[in-house]
């Protein structure tokens, strides 16, 4: 059993909340707000409830306990004390005697936010000495990170050991279990996933357990080549693990076998360089020319994978198309993302799974449009494998 936050007693209470603003920053700006949308309900409730949220996340990835401003949470901080209006106490050093000093003096209505959690090497280590200094400072542990949840950290896992009756999660991860389980245990029918990605090592655990769940399976991005290449196609420069061959061609009959309903694209678009200005063609996938590089599924596909997801009525999304970054590669990954709206809107369950297919419905402003859009790819993506979360398992509790 896991408890939510609405659960526990907060007033008057330090509240440890770990949260995930590993989000893109450049040149001192934040790019993109969707985690600390995602972050605000669980803060904004804990301080109504008369709770001091002690804020504390990781960002990006310092060297070895190496503080680095470029890395530095203070720019998180600040939006919150400026755009947002919270009382912020920004802690720079959390292991300090004068940091116990201001958290203890912190009154209700304020918010504590700590500097990168990375900045210690303890952290990643799941090191239950730095789990203990953390803890030392709340009464209460409320994990709101999904994005790091398939992580054991000190700060998603370890933590826990010091809270035996007092942790919860909050209601993003509430949220993503939610609509996870609703595709995993008991989804409405048909049930569509799309994958896609550069790669196919790190989905082929995910497409196997898949296979059990969905009635349809879009692949698409880099990783169809591998596919190709397992079909005998002429691939040209395209992305390909050849070490990946042999486990394609098993999937693709393993899918025959059990009567899956396995899409592969039918044509792309193909250039002579991994360019945005490229000279490009469309054409069949058997077709392919040597010396040319697969960079997005063609029309025809965008065709054929639009009428399978508006006619399912669970969609989940986890990988972008083509080489989305590119505005001229993105047409396929938007049109699926467009296509995800009319399922949402006859009705259906769509879920995006975080990474490029999450930036894709922001860019559309699409977010509002689909049922959910899951903050944690890698997460998300573990979960489709079945496997077990550390940062969600630590928060379970004997009934």
């Amino acid at each position: 059993m896991i408890k939510s936050i609405a659960e526990a007693k907060l007033n008057g209470k330090r509240v440890l909340v770990r949260s995930d603003f590993n989000i893109p920053i450049e040149n001192g700006e934040i790019r993109s707000y969707k985690k600390i949308n995602d972050s605000l309900p669980t803060i904004e409730y804990i301080i109504d409830e008369g709770g001091i949220p002690i804020v504390i996340s990781h960002l990006g990835r310092p060297k070895k306990g190496e503080r680095n401003e470029n890395f530095t949470l203070r720019i998180v901080a600040d939006y919150f004390r400026g755009a947002l209006g919270f009382d912020v106490i920004f802690v720079e050093d959390f292991v300090s005697d004068l940091a116990r000093e201001t958290i203890e003096g912190a009154q209700p209505g304020q918010m504590i936010f700590f500097e990168n959690l990375r900045f210690f090497n303890q952290e990643k280590e799941d090191d239950g000495a730095f789990a203990r200094r953390l803890a030392t400072y709340a009464d209460v542990f409320c994990n709101n990170a999904f994005g790091t949840a398939h992580r054991a950290h000190s700060s998603t896992h370890a933590i826990t050991d010091f809270f035996p009756n007092d942790k919860y999660a909050g209601f993003l991860i509430l949220k993503e279990i939610e609509y996870f389980e609703k595709v995993l245990k008991n989804p409405k029918r048909p049930f569509t996933a799309i994958i896609g990605g550069a790669k196919i090592s790190g989905k082929i655990d995910v497409i196997r357990s898949l296979f059990d769940k969905c009635d349809n399976i879009i692949i698409g991005g880099g990783m169809m080549f591998t596919f190709f290449k397992a079909k005998g196609f002429e691939i040209g420069d395209s992305l390909l693990e050849e070490d990946r061959i042999e486990m394609a061609k098993e999937i693709l009959k393993e899918a025959r076998e059990r009567d899956i309903k396995l899409f592969l694209p039918v044509d792309v678009l193909q250039a002579d360089k991994f360019d945005n200005n490229a000279h490009i063609e469309m054409t069949h996938v058997r077709e392919m020319s040597p010396g040319m590089i697969g960079m997005d599924i063609g029309e025809e596909s965008i065709k054929i994978f639009d009428n399978v997801i508006r006619n399912s009525r669970t969609v989940l999304w986890n990988g972008p198309m083509g080489v989305f970054e590119m505005p001229n590669f993105a047409r396929g990954t938007l049109a699926l993302a467009k296509a995800l709206r009319k399922c949402t809107q006859a009705g259906g369950i769509t879920i995006v799974g975080g990474g490029d297919s999450a930036r894709a419905i922001n860019q559309l402003n699409y977010e509002h449009f689909v049922s959910h859009v899951s903050s944690g790819g890698g997460a998300s993506l573990k979960l489709l494998e079945g496997k077990e979360l550390p940062g969600i398992a630590a928060l379970e509790m004997d009934e």
